[in-house]
């Protein structure tokens, strides 16, 4: 065994205990659409004193970090997004409006010195004398100017007084300055006789007094509560002291905010998506380890050896790395269990053509030239598809970003799975005497089906390029009509809005669930099924009492009534999303038109750029067609079908790159056709792993995934269609104009032998056992 093979055993198998070290050690993060939720997005807002930058928003964070870290909700998320957006999750909030109203206060805590009883209930306000707020019984007080506000607290906490029989406290404590003033506020208080409305002082957030304690009759005129002595006691329960106290200590936020995306998820759903994702990843996993297993036979095998490695590989790298695993990251997960057998589909292939073009090469030599000759394609496909995870991840935002984030991670443990994993193993069964003896065993000696059938038959595709566009052009026109006519249906990630989706215990039909919504007030609420039975309610502007209020509605025809999902979002989130939609599309064929422009040539690169644009008209007018929604999920979807429709071209125009060179005199159209022949079977087994996945995902990943699946399955199924019949005529039209020369041949470096030159293996240091 070369001393190259040991290195990638040993260090397949190092990286393979440690990822089953972490995988029964550590658990995975889960998304709130796997566990259950709510995630707020609160977007920041200048105000009179504070502009909303970076640091200010910072200071709101840590104010929100307070208030939540009060209410008791295990292990939330806060965390900044750009300079001016915090993104808040919590984890096991099944009804938002609580934990809404602690969060989003926006107004100045203040502290205020009574003036006496209001003329009546009517917020006075722009008045120099102060203001008129209704106590805590409702009835009027005049209140004088804010004499402090939450930025002087320090500390405020809840306590049972057994001793003096005060039931229930809170405790006051202020910065140095601000315990100054309250001690001067509440010793002018105390100058007033004892049951004098004067003698309170009144605590007041959003407008309204949450507090408004006398000052005790112990204390002195003009003498005052010092600062670390201050309770405030009344008739509190244990729940009101301790909101009190939260609502003290969380004091003032330094900017206003305003919850801009709302999206709650109920358990049952999440527990359902892990179940069925997991049962897809099983069955899809296990149906191409099958199909690559007939096609390559034993090598086959160990390659399905190496796909079960890279799934333990990549599971553990999220793990590791603390990636938050959202449910189109789990599907992204599941994707490129499908995509992470084209490495290797691409060495066995070559190994095919090696061992059938060169008569009495061995099993090994053939393996090892495989290797070589497919690993630029591998490179620049793989290449490709990271340059799509990152655009998703940079681009997008939520669900999005996890799902680009998988996806990245599930292509560089493919490419590790494949180059060092399966190729060590390929390498140790290559030397055995039996493999290379009997063909029927190591798959790669024999041709393979669809290779002969395409020799015998040897057809000639590009004889008239030109109808093969005609052919792209109708299936482009008909994509726009459906776009123009039907229009398509963005989700509300887009087009703002709020959309819930609720569980009934007996059945309700849209129409009845219509009649009773319009019935209760919201006439404009649009309804439609979400899959076993539940309903999905769609609406402009609902805040959360709004909501409460039509579930009721819904509970009265159709019983218990759960919430299963609930998404909102502002119009100037939804803004920016359409926004970022078009970045991203317009930043992906640029990206890729400039990566391939320098790694083939420019006609190719248009090509694949030309090939790219047909295929997100033709995915967007599939679903105008269908009626389907165009949301954050499908925006994941198109990202991955242009990383997969450049991926098969790359493949492509790297073997027309590597023929033209050895062949310069021959016309470009000759060449083309014999790549896309010598590169079909590729496609074709490439193209069966994946969809084993996504109708997997499809049949079994229930309704969240359905539509996920459903775009991807067009997608690459038109994008195989186009990187061969689309992207190859467009390029031999432009060559006919182009006056580039044909490609170089590489000059032979490294070893060389009678098979040619050698591309030198950088784990291969030459020594042999």
């Amino acid at each position: 065994m070369t001393r190259a093979t040991t290195v990638r055993a040993v260090l397949a198998a190092a990286v393979l205990l440690v990822s089953v070290l972490i995988t029964l050690t550590m658990s995975p993060r889960l998304g709130l659409d796997l566990q259950g939720g709510t995630r707020m997005v609160l977007q920041a807002e200048d105000s009179a004193t504070a502009k909303a930058d970076r640091e200010s928003t910072d200071r709101t964070l840590e104010v929100l970090r307070r208030r939540i870290d009060s209410l008791g909700v295990s292990e939330p998320t806060l965390t900044r997004s750009g300079e001016d957006r915090i993104i808040v999750e919590l984890p096991d909030v099944q009804d938002p409006r609580k934990a809404a109203e602690v969060i989003g206060r926006t107004a100045q805590l203040s502290f205020h010195a009574v003036r006496g009883p209001g003329p009546g209930t009517e917020l006075e306000k722009g008045k120099a004398t102060g203001l008129t707020l209704p106590d805590e019984e409702g009835r009027p007080l005049a209140l004088g100017p804010a004499r402090l506000t939450g930025a002087g607290v320090k500390d405020a906490g809840a306590s049972f007084d057994a001793q003096q029989g005060a039931g229930w406290t809170v405790a006051l404590d202020f910065h140095k300055g601000a315990g100054r003033d309250w001690t001067r506020m509440t010793g002018e208080a105390a100058c007033h006789p004892a049951q004098d409305e004067r003698r309170r002082v009144a605590i007041v957030l959003d407008d309204r007094v949450i507090s408004s304690p006398q000052v005790a009759p112990s204390v002195g005129c003009n003498v005052g509560l010092p600062s670390g002595s201050t309770q405030i006691t009344g008739s509190f329960g244990a729940d009101e002291a301790r909101d009190l106290a939260l609502l003290i200590k969380g004091g003032a936020l330094p900017l206003p905010v305003e919850v801009v995306e709302q999206r709650t998820v109920g358990p049952t759903l999440g527990a359902a998506a892990i179940d069925a994702s997991a049962r897809a990843a099983l069955i899809g996993a296990a149906a191409t380890a099958l199909f690559i297993t007939f096609v390559y036979r034993l090598f086959g095998a160990l390659a399905a050896v190496a796909l079960a490695a890279y799934g333990v590989i990549s599971y553990a790298a999220l793990v590791a790395l603390g990636v938050t695993l959202t449910l189109p990251g789990l599907a992204g997960f599941v994707l490129a269990i499908g995509m992470a057998v084209d490495a290797n589909v691409l060495v066995f292939e070559r190994a095919r053509e090696e061992y059938a073009e060169r008569t009495g090469r061995s099993l090994r030599s053939a393996m090892t030239a495989g290797f070589r000759n497919a690993w630029s394609a591998v490179a620049d496909s793989n290449v490709t598809t990271l340059i799509a995870a990152g655009l998703l991840f940079f681009l997008g935002s939520g669900p999005v970003k996890g799902f680009g984030v998988t996806l990245a991670i599930g292509v560089l443990a493919s490419m590790f799975s494949a180059l060092v994993i399966a190729r060590a193993l390929t390498e140790i069964a290559s030397r055995s005497r039996f493999v290379g003896d009997y063909r029927g065993v190591n798959g790669i000696a024999r041709p393979g089906r669809v290779r002969t059938w395409l020799a015998r038959r040897d057809p000639q595709l590009f004889r008239s390029p030109r109808r093969w566009l005609l052919i792209s052009t109708a299936l482009i026109a008909v994509a726009v009509l459906g776009i123009v006519v039907r229009g398509v249906n963005l989700g509300v990630e887009f087009t703002g809005g709020r959309l819930v989706e609720y569980s009934t215990s007996r059945s309700v039909d849209v129409q009845t669930a219509r009649t009773v919504l319009a019935g209760a007030g919201f006439g404009d609420a649009e309804v439609t099924t979400a899959g076993a039975g539940d309903l999905s309610v769609r609406t402009g502007d609902l805040d959360n009492h709004e909501e409460h209020a039509l579930r009721a509605a819904l509970a009265e025809e159709g019983g218990h009534t759960i919430k299963v999902r609930d998404e909102l979002i502002g119009p100037s989130l939804g803004d920016e999303l359409r926004r970022n939609a078009l970045i991203a599309l317009a930043v992906a064929v640029l990206v890729q038109l400039v990566y391939l422009a320098v790694r083939f040539r420019w006609t190719f690169a248009l090509a694949s750029v030309a090939a790219l644009v047909h295929d997100v008209i033709l995915l967007v007018g599939a679903f105008a067609w269908l009626g389907r929604t165009v949301d954050g999920i499908f925006l994941a979807a198109l990202l991955t079908v242009i990383g997969y429709s450049v991926n098969d071209s790359v493949v492509v125009f790297d073997r027309v790159r590597e023929l033209w060179a050895k062949a310069r005199r021959e016309s470009v159209t000759t060449i083309a056709n014999r790549a896309v022949l010598q590169t079909v079977p590729r496609t074709v087994n490439t193209g069966m792993g994946a969809l084993f996945i996504l109708a997997a995902l499809a049949v079994l990943g229930g309704d969240s995934l359905e539509d996920f699946a459903l775009a991807l399955l067009i997608g690459i199924s038109v994008g195989t269609y186009s990187s061969v019949l689309t992207a190859v005529p467009v390029a031999l039209t432009l060559e006919k104009r182009a006056k580039t020369p044909p490609p170089a041949r590489k000059r032979a470096s490294g070893r060389t032998s009678g098979a040619g030159a050698k591309r030198r293996d950088p784990l291969d240091n030459g020594a042999r056992v």
